[in-house]
């Protein structure tokens, strides 16, 4: 009997202190719930519409790359007003439908404070609809004029548009003593921007387009457009894209034996042209931000401390110099962040609407942002540079 009543007792005893340890892991785990919410708060929730796939897949990777590594570093000094950053990153695949579907899934099911993106114009413009009923900021990747002219309220952009770079790539041939151009676009929202403002702006340089020829993202083979061009009195070739056919183009015009001075657009700012066209990249020259050559800031300036920076963690992450592209994602990113940071209370869409178009002389990897009710792109013809491929390298063109 007493045997009986010794096991029944250790037995209660067990029992007992089993509960007594849970009950105590139980408070345990909602301090220190309640001790994580304190500090980190609920997520700030960004969307990302960049382009992983499709013809504009070397442009979206180091976007993406970017968001990333920058994401970690907020967190890594708190946040945004002691709330951990998360970006929730979709593939529109450089497809217009599939920006639009992307949006909607960032607005309705994530439900996001702002969208960063997307990467090309036209997969900015498709969910235009979608971020107008939802009231939520947008700070685009691509350099469409449209994207920013005229101003759509709730719509940002980081790369320098069209808009300022034509009339500076213009101006710079015009001063090489060329005045009849050939010009080569794709069909999608970039090229037939760029087309446009080249149609506008030529005229008033002093430069004349003797062909102008098209074709479509995905194509493989430009001999035809670019026959056209050869065969007209054309003084140089200029194609407007940010694909990956830009590679294509040039070394069909190598193939043709055309002998002419060839200028890309600031699509082609990226390492992935020179690798593709290889050496038929050479002599090419374009117009892009500084960040390629970063001494083109100026030593010892802000700018260049920046970009430095942001250049040697990036190389240090991926293997790699990032391109301009990076630098937009950087910019789109930061600008979102650095608004929400300003708000003295709950951030809002519409706070943080606010916030982004009060940006004023924030210095980015791009260049100098400053914002207002007229202008949503913040950019100056100072922010850029001409570049010319030589030794598979970017240099400074003269």
């Amino acid at each position: 009997m007493r045997g009986r009543t010794l096991k029944l007792s250790m037995a209660v005893l067990t029992a007992a202190l089993a509960v007594s340890l849970a009950v105590s892991l139980a408070v345990m785990t909602a301090a220190c719930g309640e001790e994580e919410a304190a500090e980190g708060g609920e997520p700030l929730k960004i969307g990302a519409i960049v382009s992983l796939t499709g013809t504009y897949a070397g442009l979206g990777e180091p976007e993406k790359n970017v968001i990333e590594m920058e994401v970690a570093r907020i967190n890594e000094d708190g946040g945004v007003n002691g709330r951990p950053v998360e970006v929730i990153i979709e593939d529109d695949a450089t497809d217009e439908a599939k920006a639009v579907a992307a949006a909607s899934k960032l607005i309705e099911q994530d439900g996001v404070v702002a969208i960063i993106g997307a990467t090309g114009t036209g997969q900015t413009m498709a969910p235009r609809g979608d971020v107008q009923r939802a009231g939520i900021p947008q700070v685009s990747m691509a350099g469409g004029t449209v994207i920013t002219s005229p101003v759509d309220p709730l719509v940002f952009a980081t790369p320098w548009s069209n808009l300022i770079v034509v009339p500076f790539t213009l101006e710079h041939i015009k001063a090489q003593g060329i005045t009849k151009i050939g010009l080569i676009t794709d069909s999608g929202g970039f090229g037939k921007d760029g087309q446009a403002v080249i149609a506008a702006v030529a005229p008033e340089v002093g430069v004349e387009v003797v062909s102008d020829q098209t074709f479509n993202p995905g194509d493989t083979d430009m001999t035809a457009q670019l026959t056209k061009i050869k065969n007209s009195d054309a003084e140089a070739v200029v194609f407007w894209t940010a694909g990956a056919e830009a590679a294509i183009i040039v070394k069909n015009a190598v193939d043709l034996g055309i002998d002419l001075p060839l200028f890309g657009s600031h699509g082609i700012a990226r390492r992935e042209f020179i690798d593709g066209a290889g050496a038929a990249a050479e002599g090419v020259k374009f117009a892009a931000g500084k960040v390629l050559i970063p001494e083109a800031y100026g030593e010892g300036t802000e700018a260049y401390t920046v970009a430095t920076d942001f250049i040697d963690r990036y190389t240090a992450a991926y293997g790699q110099a990032p391109s301009t592209f990076a630098g937009h994602a950087y910019d789109a990113l930061y600008l979102v962040v650095e608004a929400a940071r300003r708000i003295d209370g709950e951030i809002t869409p519409e706070a943080l609407r606010d916030e982004i178009e009060a940006t004023s002389g924030w210095v980015g990897i791009g260049g100098t942002f400053t914002f207002s009710p007229d202008d949503h792109n913040g950019m100056t013809v100072g922010d850029l540079t001409m570049y010319e491929i030589a030794g598979s390298e970017w240099t400074l063109a003269e």
